[in-house]
């Protein structure tokens, strides 16, 4: 099963390469941007062989609190793709 995970700051936590890319837009012609906050996202494949996709989901949320994201200072979410 693929497997997308968003990882994103949480609001109020300081984003420093979002407020410098957000200082950069208007240098660049990009007028009227406001709140730029940089994620990122982890792509992985999950065998779901004999599992519920409610058991991938709980897995990959373990994954996700355990190592793939930080809980104190960052939100996720993750979508599942069969295939």
């Amino acid at each position: 099963m693929k497997v997308r995970v968003y990882v994103t700051p949480k609001a109020g936590i300081l984003d420093p390469q979002g407020a410098a890319v957000e200082r950069s837009l208007p240098n660049l012609g990009f007028q009227g941007v406001t709140n730029v906050r940089i994620g990122k996202v982890i792509d992985l494949e999950v065998d779901a062989a004999g599992r519920s996709r409610d058991e991938v989901a709980a897995e990959v949320d373990e994954m996700c609190r355990k190592l793939l994201a930080n809980p104190i200072i960052e939100d996720y979410s993750f979508t599942l793709e069969e295939g």
